[in-house]
């Protein structure tokens, strides 16, 4: 819990392997799962999978389990880079190689309560490449600034010879949500009383707020907190989705992030997140690969927020080298009486 109140903004780390086992990472048991959390300071609450991929609640936000990818993102005061040593040990035990790290987070609401290394942008990257092989030699790290205060930090290093083709036919949105309409807010508050587990409590939310129609051809695993807030993963064949919310008065949030493939109709999920939430400020982030036609999908981001009354207020796009792809960077803020 920070000082002044919870940080919702979350830390992301995706980390990508390479080796010759069809199983790879999921592999690692659910004792060294904990293990590796432990270092966060989190735990798993909820879980589901299936073919493809396995996926975690957890108290700060959620754990994605690929064969050759992993990605953790979590909230509050966790240490989430303190997770790199533990993961990379148990892949290597697994005959896995590291080729690609990507690091991303917006600008903490209640900077001054983030634990080391978290504390500055700066020593954030210098623990990366403390940690990190010095094989991922192509590296690039950036801060995409706003005027509506979501700026955007992001850390990438990869291996080029086994990075080329990660980024072919999907890309990955993230969104992140300030000042949450009030009324909309309070459906993310538990019942007092109600007498239910945090699962039930859960799916009471997600069909409540019109979450479950976002995708509706996910499996949705979803968990309420006591007294508040909310987080859910969604898995529909290889591709997740995720939103974990923090309603409380004063400094609330929401933030929804999915991969997806390119011929997905990823924005009008983007305008059934943005009715569930109306925020006042809203950024939306997305990673995709060279000749994905940035200026057409930062178009059509613009596109479908406007007619909510989203205004646009800065974009920023970002190339990374070798094949870590391009970031789009876009802010708006809500016309609002």
């Amino acid at each position: 819990m920070a000082i002044s109140g919870f940080e919702g903004f979350e830390k992301r780390l995706e980390l990508h392997f390479y080796g010759d086992d069809p199983m790879g990472l999921r592999r690692i048991d659910f004792v060294s799962i904990r293990q590796i959390l432990d270092a966060v300071q989190c735990s798993v609450v909820s879980a589901v999978g299936n073919r493809c991929f396995d996926a975690y609640v957890l108290s700060e936000s959620s754990l994605f389990i690929y064969p050759t990818k992993i990605i953790i993102k979590t909230c509050g005061t966790t240490q989430l880079l303190k997770s790199i040593p533990s993961l990379l040990s148990h892949a290597f035990q697994l005959g896995l190689g590291l080729c690609g790290c990507r690091y991303t987070r917006g600008s903490f609401i209640f900077p001054k309560a983030q634990p080391f290394p978290h504390t500055s942008f700066r020593e954030e990257v210098l623990y990366l490449e403390e940690y990190l092989p010095s094989s991922l030699c192509y590296k690039k790290v950036c801060i995409l600034p706003s005027k509506a205060c979501h700026s955007w930090h992001v850390y990438t290093a990869s291996d080029h010879h086994h990075m080329v083709d990660h980024l072919p036919n999907i890309f990955t949105m993230e969104v992140c949500m300030t000042q949450l309409d009030g009324v909309l807010a309070r459906r993310f508050f538990r019942r007092r009383g109600d007498g239910n587990s945090g699962d039930v409590a859960g799916k009471e939310m997600t069909a409540l707020t019109g979450i479950g129609d976002i995708n509706p051809t996910a499996l949705v695993c979803d968990y309420a907190f006591d007294p508040c807030g909310y987080s859910m993963n969604g898995i529909d064949g290889a591709h997740y989705s995720t939103i974990h919310v923090t309603p409380e008065d004063g400094y609330s949030y929401a933030s929804f992030e999915c991969v997806v493939s390119v011929d997905s109709d990823v924005m009008e999920a983007l305008k059934k997140v943005a009715r569930v939430f109306r925020p006042g400020t809203m950024s939306v982030s997305m990673c995709m690969g060279q000749n994905a036609g940035v200026a057409d999908v930062c178009s059509r981001v613009a596109g479908a927020l406007k007619p909510l009354g989203l205004e646009i207020r800065s974009r920023r796009v970002e190339e990374f080298p070798a094949a870590a792809g391009i970031v789009t960077f876009q802010t708006f803020t809500a016309r609002r009486k």
